[in-house]
């Protein structure tokens, strides 16, 4: 049984997480497939992310690299199928270039709320998500992700920040920029008026009439941007 456990585990790419569901045999001997996977982890050929998750390491030149943050936690985000999170925060911030420190800490939007989880040297957190997550919205809630928590992003400027932001909402067609404006109205005060200061710095026809029907006139966002870069905040009560 070793053999053939081995042989299919060659086939698997380096980084792919995997559990004892993944060999035909667990079926009828689950426990011999789970001891002969450990055994597999105390010769240095697996490692094991957490309980009951393996993967074959990938070695650079420069050290053993991390598996995909999607493998780590691909179990988490479909559910018989079905679409049920997405990676964002941390993920996202480096996606979207805004900030190039990695953390160890992965965050999945989700609609149903969670306990944080530990995996190997990761910590996993999930942000309750309000919107209905479809393939189609993941994009756009990950960018209003990183509106919402902007005073989170590391290693960065507010100027800088809010720069790339601004760019990256320039690139959005109107079809999304139509799209991103219904999906705000279920996020926080500030990220809506991020997102209205952002969306009127684009272009100052832009109808953001809803979103700013949507704070409060008296509340102040301190996000520490400055008026060159967002020269529309007054009105959207930033500093």
């Amino acid at each position: 049984m070793t053999d053939v456990i081995k042989n299919i585990i060659d086939k698997f790419a380096v980084g792919y997480i995997f559990t004892i569901d993944d060999f035909p045999m667990t079926v009828e001997n689950p426990k011999a497939v789970s001891k002969i996977l450990n055994h597999f982890v105390s010769t240095g050929y697996l490692r094991k992310l957490s309980k009951g998750r393996f993967y074959k390491p990938q070695i650079s030149r420069f050290g053993e690299l991390p598996p995909d943050t999607y493998q780590i936690v691909k179990d988490l985000l479909q559910k018989d199928g079905k679409l049920i999170g997405y990676i964002t925060g941390y993920s996202a911030f480096n996606d979207f270039a805004l900030t190039t420190q990695v953390s160890a800490i992965l965050e999945i939007g989700m609609q149903k709320e969670k306990k944080a989880i530990v995996r190997g040297i990761y910590r996993i957190r999930f942000i309750r998500q309000e919107n209905t997550i479809t393939k189609e919205n993941i994009p756009l809630l990950r960018l209003l992700d990183c509106l919402r928590f902007f005073k989170n992003i590391p290693d960065t400027t507010p100027d800088n920040a809010c720069q790339r932001l601004i760019y990256l909402i320039e690139k959005l067609d109107e079809q999304e920029i139509s799209k991103i404006k219904k999906l705000a109205l279920k996020y926080t005060p500030q990220a809506i008026a991020l997102l209205g200061a952002i969306l009127e710095a684009v272009n100052p026809q832009e109808d953001t009439t809803t979103l700013f029907k949507k704070i409060n006139p008296i509340t102040v966002y301190k996000l520490g941007v400055s008026d060159t870069i967002l020269p529309t905040q007054k009105k959207w009560n930033i500093q």
